[in-house]
């Protein structure tokens, strides 16, 4: 494989250790006790830096079997690259090793939908990604992943990469699961906060997209992910999903201590 399709870690030793013996025990304390995991098609799961939502994502991880091939869908943070944007070939480097990406199944996606574009800038300074993948390398040591970042709110979009997931994953022979990468509102006070996300949270557990989005969109709850969510929920209802489960919720703030301004987290499982 040659150097130049290796991407490299942008915010470990900020968000993360950058020391890998460091990383994995970290890991292996937030993730705890995997012994009931069972098989999941989707779930949500924060991104933030591990002190602050390392545990959610581990209640998360601990509780789904994570298959050979992950479809990993993030916000775009940094505004730069396409709508949707997807990387099909190469690696991904982190302190545990390289991830490689799954290029049939990201070649699948986008036949399936044009609008879906090959595009590094959207992925090369962006996080969201990047922090859930030494949670699944400790869970599944061969694994290999579709990275695409959602840079759109815009339902019809949305709705279709959910559909052409379905589809393609559909015509896997193998498990595939869907990882939405997402915080919950932002910035505002933790009471405020805890409110306005179990809206959100309760369309997220009755598996209903549209109703997510609306709730996002029109109560001014400032999740960042709600794109991959939706589109996760949508794959997931189309995959015959007939439950959600909220694993664990947190704010910043039961780190911190400042319930002023707050982020949430929130761990959810689709099965």
């Amino acid at each position: 494989m040659s150097t130049t399709t290796i991407r490299r870690p942008v915010v470990a030793g900020r968000f993360y250790p950058r020391d890998s013996a460091e990383l994995r025990e970290q890991v292996l304390r937030q993730i705890g006790d995997a012994s009931q995991a069972s098989r999941a098609i989707g779930c949500m799961v924060p991104h933030a830096g591990y002190i602050y939502s390392g545990y959610v994502a581990g209640a998360v991880f601990a509780h789904v079997n994570v298959p050979p091939v992950c479809i990993v869908l993030c916000p775009n943070h940094t505004g730069m690259g396409e709508p949707l944007a997807i990387l099909s070939e190469g690696a991904w480097q982190t302190p545990l090793g390289e991830v490689a990406i799954h290029t049939e199944t990201a070649e699948r996606l986008k036949q399936k939908l044009p609008i879906l574009k090959e595009d590094a800038a959207a992925h090369q300074g962006e996080h969201a990604i990047e922090v859930e993948l030494p949670f699944l390398q400790v869970r599944r040591a061969q694994l290999q992943f579709v990275p695409i970042a959602i840079g759109t709110g815009r339902w019809d979009a949305l709705e279709q990469l959910g559909q052409a997931t379905a589809d393609v994953i559909a015509g896997e022979k193998q498990d595939v699961l869907i990882v939405a990468s997402s915080d919950m509102n932002h910035y505002e006070s933790d009471a405020v906060t805890r409110i306005k996300d179990q809206r959100a949270i309760e369309r997220l557990l009755t598996l209903d997209a549209r109703g997510l989005y609306e709730v996002v969109t029109q109560q001014n709850v400032s999740m960042c992910g709600f794109g991959p969510a939706v589109a996760m929920l949508t794959a997931a209802r189309q995959l015959g999903a007939t439950s959600a489960e909220l694993v664990k919720y947190a704010t910043s703030g039961d780190i911190s201590g400042d319930r002023q301004m707050v982020v949430g987290y929130a761990g959810v499982v689709i099965r």
